[in-house]
């Protein structure tokens, strides 16, 4: 019980510094949703169909739910060991496990939140119309693809100092989002980008989320999960190696 409680209680101060930090919540929960309002709201419903809408509010799902485990775990662990805020924490009794869980809990909370705001806007403002089983397996799968974002991002806070590590962030995030067919279809890409996109965590993700409303490009499911589950390993063997380096100095 007290385990947990530790858990809990890590979970819920680390939240509430975070929601009481207006740089990170205001444009983590606002920039997803401010992109749909633009680009599938307005522009989406000038088109014939709502093709657009439908795509985009797959893909601004993953653009908006990678913002907060990047954030959240690159820049946020490489403030704290900056700050000694992890050398003080593992002085203390506190299980290292308490610390990630209340990373993860965080970036889950914002995704769940921008998620909600996307669902809402598409059908309310952009007529999106789904079956139910497909709005909850396309939130199953934007949620579950936090994991691997949250492993990149605290791959860059184990090498990165806090103020670097805010450059490094933004540097991956939008060049990633960009050639990963977050911001438009990947169909309209050049061949050469097309195939390069599979090297980007994010196009993996967007193709298991368009899969529940059959707008991927047809490779196999296990093909996504699978280069997920890489990525994330190789993340966290890079975040081990910097947390030695730091140990060591």
């Amino acid at each position: 019980m007290t385990m947990i409680r530790t858990h809990w209680l890590e979970a819920r101060y680390g939240f509430l510094a975070l929601a009481r930090t207006p740089a990170f919540t205001v444009p983590t929960l606002l920039f997803p949703l401010m992109f749909y309002v633009f680009f599938g709201v307005i522009f989406g419903a000038r088109g014939p169909s709502l093709a657009m809408p439908t795509y985009l509010l797959a893909t601004y799902g993953v653009f908006g739910i990678i913002g907060p485990a990047l954030f959240g775990f690159g820049v946020g662990v490489a403030n704290e060991r900056d700050a000694g805020t992890l050398t003080l924490k593992r002085a203390t009794p506190m299980p290292v496990s308490a610390y990630f869980f209340a990373k993860i809990a965080m970036s889950l909370v914002f995704g769940a939140a921008i998620i909600s705001g996307l669902f809402a806007l598409s059908a309310y403002a952009a007529g999106v119309t789904l079956h139910r089983v497909q709005w909850f397996q396309m939130a199953g799968i934007l949620l579950a693809g936090t994991l691997p974002f949250c492993a990149l991002g605290l791959a860059v806070g184990s090498w990165a100092r806090g103020q670097a590590a805010v450059a490094i962030v933004n540097l991956i995030y939008l060049p990633m989002a960009f050639l990963s067919g977050l911001w438009m279809p990947i169909s309209v890409f050049p061949e050469a980008l097309r195939t390069l996109a599979l090297a980007f965590p994010p196009y993996h993700l967007s193709q298991l989320a368009l899969k529940v409303i059959d707008m991927d490009q047809g490779q196999s499911a296990i093909l996504h999960v699978s280069a997920l589950v890489a990525f994330s390993l190789a993340f966290l063997v890079i975040a081990a190696a910097g947390f030695r380096r730091v140990a060591a100095l």
